[in-house]
């Protein structure tokens, strides 16, 4: 199959088209920062272009505006790239008949649910960011109904900077850290991620899904473990999200349930804990120590 990838250059986009080309599929691989091949999504001219031409079965939609606190000075931008710029891709994708997998994000949630969030819980978005990745999610919906809409979480990977190779470094630097131990998810490493999206894909799926890595734990417990694998000993203190000052409110509490997704594949998504110390061994270039043993699995 042809498939279309936009934000390829991003930390996730990069993953999902090796995952793709290791399947055997044909990639284009498209991206605004581009400078021989450049993709703004938010020009239907350059979209419909694009899509006309490659005639791609699946478009896969990584690009998005990221920034939590920034959207808060910028909410045009954000709504500009998530929420006009899915909507600009899903005509495309339904006036050529292209299936349509849409990128988003725990953060349409408040965060005050003690449980995983299903797909059919109430969104209420917190910040400029979750309502700009809302409005993305039911643009595409309301363009291009058998749509496939994905919320994710924590995202890391290798392929960019990340809340892990931040700490990492600064670690390296200082002689105590500070993390926020009152906010819950589920870190999401990117190349599990785009495995699973290719199997929804061959599955033809539709709808909203929730895809991350199982068990639940706060930033600050991911902190800590990353460094316990690394060999790092400098101290990681916690505190409250009242600690630190920051733009944009965070939900306290957004981890995703991914039942659906494994009822649809058959699949587990693999446990935070050994996606890390695999992301570790390959970031550090040598084997990690053994982590203490402890957290939610959630």
């Amino acid at each position: 199959m042809r498939f279309l990838v936009t934000g390829a250059a991003g930390m996730l986009g990069s993953e999902v088209v090796g995952a793709l080309e290791s399947l055997g599929h044909e990639v284009w691989a498209t991206d605004v920062a581009d400078n021989e091949d450049p993709l703004d999504i938010t020009r239907e001219d350059r979209v419909d272009a694009a899509i006309r031409s490659f005639r791609p079965h699946w478009v896969v939609n990584c690009a998005a505006y990221t920034n939590v606190d920034g959207a808060e000075d910028d909410e045009e931008a954000a709504f500009l790239l998530n929420a006009r710029g899915p909507e600009t891709i899903a005509r495309s994708c339904r006036r050529h008949g292209a299936r349509l997998l849409h990128m988003s994000t725990d953060y349409v949630f408040d965060g005050t649910k003690d449980t995983p969030y299903r797909e059919d819980d109430l969104p209420n978005p917190l910040n400029v960011y979750g309502a700009s990745k809302l409005a993305g999610e039911e643009a595409v919906r309301h363009v291009h109904g058998g749509s496939l809409i994905v919320r994710t979480q924590w995202l890391i990977g290798a392929n960019g900077p990340n809340f892990v190779s931040k700490i990492i470094d600064a670690a390296r630097g200082r002689d105590r850290l500070e993390v926020v131990n009152d906010q819950y998810g589920s870190p999401t490493f990117a190349a599990d991620l785009a495995r699973a999206l290719c199997l929804l894909m061959e599955k033809g799926a539709q709808g909203i899904y929730h895809v991350c890595n199982r068990g639940v734990t706060t930033w600050y417990e991911l902190a800590s473990r990353a460094l316990a694998y690394a060999a790092i000993a400098t101290p990681v203190v916690p505190v409250p999200t009242s600690a630190i000052a920051r733009k944009a409110r965070r939900p306290a509490y957004s981890a995703l349930s991914t039942v659906k997704f494994s009822q649809e594949t058959g699949r587990l998504m693999p446990l935070w804990q050994c996606s890390l110390e695999a992301f570790l061994h390959e970031y550090l270039g040598r084997p990690c120590r053994n982590a203490p043993t402890g957290g939610s699995q959630g």
